[in-house]
């Protein structure tokens, strides 16, 4: 599978999980590297490929990065059980490419899905975890959002090309991302799907759908302050897209009271989860990179 966005000086590797599944992750070497490399976790339907324009202005900084697909995303296998698509199992997932990749400390970019991952890593991995950004999450989820979310997850109606890709997701997402370029629509609709067979498949098996069963109208998701607690003296940039209907402005003020080395920045003109793809944004990023280990 082609890549949906060109991509200077990474290379694709690839890695078995523990139940011999395998998994792919994306490697910008950086040989020169003085600082600790650079994790990016996506989101709940998302792929490595997400993190490219971070990945290549933090590469010029001086860092390693890593971007991960978790199973069943990106060029990662599908996994036959669909109940395997668990935080539980992916955790495992990226200890072994963290092993693979030769990686025991880092700092942390998670989209979303991926700052859950963060935040139980950093739980459950005392020292790992160095430093954080948050894509739009935080230990609050809105349950509004992920209703929403569900009402989309691994289902596709019949799309004929990619420009056809292209023009959905601008119709079904402009309400939430008015500032977002024609381009990079463009190129946020190629890391979304591929052109397969002569049709335009998702980059994700839908059967990742059923993981969002148990969210209906009545429910209370999990929360995971007791994990954020134990980052209270770690550094962190929290981002929030300000239409974001996933991760409150209320969520992200009190993710700052509790912790006194986080650091904010909201994105104008986009929701959740933000693209990675401005310039004010990935700047904004590599502002707090230079001043991490």
């Amino acid at each position: 599978m082609n890549p949906p966005t060109p991509r200077a000086h990474a290379d694709s590797r690839f890695v078995s999980a523990s139940d011999g599944l395998r998994l792919h992750y994306l490697d910008y070497a950086c040989p020169s590297a003085g600082r600790l490399p650079l994790v990016c976790l996506p989101g709940l339907a998302r792929s490595a490929d997400d993190f490219w324009r971070v990945a290549e202005a933090a590469q010029a900084q001086g860092r390693r990065v890593l971007a991960l697909d978790y199973r069943g995303r990106g060029r990662s296998d599908w996994d036959k059980d669909w109940t395997h698509y668990a935080l539980a199992v992916e955790q495992d997932d990226i200890l072994a490419v963290l092993r693979d990749a030769g990686v025991s400390s880092a700092v942390f970019l998670g989209t979303s899905r991926g700052g859950l991952h963060t935040m139980d890593l950093a739980a459950g991995t005392p020292g790992l975890v160095r430093a954080a950004i948050f894509n739009d999450i935080g230990p609050k989820i809105e349950l509004e959002g992920l209703l929403r979310i569900k009402r989309y997850v691994g289902k596709l109606p019949p799309i004929a090309s990619m420009n056809d890709a292209i023009a959905l997701m601008r119709m079904t997402a402009a309400p939430q991302f008015p500032a977002v370029s024609a381009e990079d629509w463009a190129v946020y609709a190629r890391q979304t799907f591929v052109e397969k067979d002569g049709k335009v498949a998702l980059r994700y098996d839908p059967e990742l759908s059923h993981t969002l069963d148990i969210f209906t109208p009545d429910a209370e998701p999990e929360t995971f302050w007791d994990r954020f607690e134990t980052m209270s003296q770690t550094p962190m940039l929290v981002i929030r897209g300000e239409t974001s209907d996933i991760f409150s402005a209320e969520t992200m003020e009190e993710m700052a009271r509790r912790a006194p080395r986080l650091e904010t920045f909201t994105v104008a003109g986009q929701g959740h989860a933000p693209l990675l793809l401005d310039q004010p944004t990935i700047g904004r990023i590599m502002e707090f990179l230079s001043r991490c280990p």
